[in-house]
């Protein structure tokens, strides 16, 4: 894969909550293990059939897997399911089956042995060497013989890497990605914007389209906003508590109602603004920690802000179409690019600044972006909104995307439309570089203990006793 060049698709990937690096990531590498068992052709056991399977979560996963669901996404990719298909009303009667049988069927291969409670470890002792989100899988004969394990990292936002591959990544020298704008770095953005003519949108949008066409680009752009907006309906739709044992009791609703009440009698309040952007994150977070259906953005920890400030924006400018929409995500993705290819959006690797920081960051771009700003602008927009989640950790209580994650998607939203705003009403000269920012966060992020990288072993995870 060129280095210089993340598809918006990538950035943004549909799948289910609560977390990209800790459910969606370890469901794609259950697939990805199933691929190769149907392709390998064991060749020091020429009959040798695999029938029994065994899985371990390591690192991170390892402490906060319970709560992310990191097991029963093992389940369901063991049984052939995709984050971006599965039917999120229908996962807890699949990992029920498999929990009474004793039994993985996916399509396509015979049943093999797989019993949850036995052959699903969490291994809070050995870590994995690549990176903190660790799995392995292993398939055995019916002789109990070792025929293949294979070791797999979840490196956030759904992404997954097996071993080899993460060690090319790291050895990689940048390459040229086939792209007309192949920007590593915001300041390569910039230049290029300049000698172009071009907004960051328009040359993300070429480089898009240099592998599809833009109907095929439009098409996968309006379907992810689809998915954004309709995980904002149900969350604003949905009342009770989220999984999980914290009792934590969904808020969207009711604040929607009273919002809604405001709204219908004309009743404009100075916190008005505020108020629906944060109702907007808070439903979509809400709906990540009750499993149900959401974008990355660029993670599912931080899937709220991004969705609320285009929300918000549409809101308050009924004149807005489907292009301000696509503006806006193309200009956020181009910033995630170069944010995870010069820093990180893993939580367990920099800290909550690489998750919401990102998100807010990437959603003050867009914002910047659409209300007219200038190149200069959408990357001083972008540098305001990380630089005030530097030294953020994720310390998520009980190892579940509630508690502080759900409220602190309002505050990452709240404080992209504020960067945007500031930004807007410069001329987009700053002191410090967006590059600088995110140098500083991966610095950052690599002198946080790992006890503030989601692990909850410090921070509200130890102060705030679960009941």
């Amino acid at each position: 894969m060129a280095h210089m060049f993340l598809s918006i698709f990538d950035v943004f990937k549909i799948g289910i909550g609560p977390s990209s690096s800790h459910t969606m990531g370890p469901m794609t590498a259950a697939r990805r293990f199933l691929d190769e068992l149907k392709d390998n052709r064991w060749p020091h056991a020429a009959n040798a059939r695999p029938a029994a399977l065994t899985a371990s979560l390591h690192g991170s996963l390892a402490f906060t897997g319970i709560g992310h669901g990191s097991g029963r996404a093992v389940v369901l990719g063991l049984c052939g399911e995709d984050p971006r298909t599965v039917d999120p009303n229908g996962m807890d009667a699949i990992v029920a089956g498999v929990e009474a049988s004793g039994k993985v069927h996916p399509q396509g291969h015979p049943a093999y042995r797989f019993r949850p409670a036995v052959d699903l470890v969490f291994d809070k002792r050995n870590a994995l060497p690549g990176h903190p989100n660790g799995l392995q899988f292993a398939a055995y004969d019916g002789d109990g013989q070792l025929l293949l394990r294979r070791a797999y990292y979840s490196i956030g936002g759904g992404f997954v890497v097996s071993a080899e591959e993460l060690d090319a990544i790291k050895d990689a020298s940048p390459r040229q990605a086939d792209v007309p704008y192949p920007f590593a770095h915001a300041g390569d953005m910039l230049d290029m914007a300049a000698a172009s003519g071009l907004s960051i949108a328009g040359m993300k949008r070429a480089n898009e389209e240099a592998s599809r066409s833009r109907a095929a680009l439009d098409r996968g752009i309006d379907e992810i906003w689809t998915v954004m907006s309709a995980c904002i309906d149900r969350g604003v739709s949905q009342d009770g508590i989220m999984p999980g044992g914290l009792n934590v009791k969904r808020r969207a609703r009711g604040i929607f109602n009273q919002l809604d009440a405001q709204w219908q009698r004309n009743e404009l309040t100075p916190l008005m603004a505020n108020d629906w952007l944060s109702l907007y994150a808070m439903a979509v977070n809400e709906e990540n920690a009750a499993g149900g259906r959401v974008v990355t953005a660029p993670t599912n920890g931080a899937a709220g802000v991004i969705p609320a400030v285009m929300k918000y924006f549409l809101k308050f400018n009924a004149a807005a179409g489907p292009q301000a929409v696509r503006d806006y995500l193309l200009t956020a993705a181009a910033v995630g690019g170069i944010i995870k290819h010069n820093a990180s959006i893993s939580g367990a690797e920099v800290g909550c600044q690489g998750e919401v920081g990102s998100a807010s960051a990437m959603a003050a771009a867009g914002l910047c972006a659409i209300m007219g700003g200038t190149p200069a602008q959408v990357e001083n927009a972008a540098e305001i909104a990380l630089e005030h989640h530097l030294g953020m950790t994720c310390d998520p209580v009980a190892g579940l995307v509630q508690i502080p994650c759900i409220e602190r998607n309002a505050f990452g939203a709240v404080k992209a439309v504020t960067a945007a705003s500031l930004a807007l009403k410069g001329d987009g000269t700053h002191a410090v570089p967006l590059d600088a920012c995110i140098e500083t966060m991966r610095q950052t992020g690599l002198d946080m203990s790992e006890r503030y990288k989601e692990t909850s072993l410090a921070g509200l995870a130890v102060n705030v006793v679960a009941c």
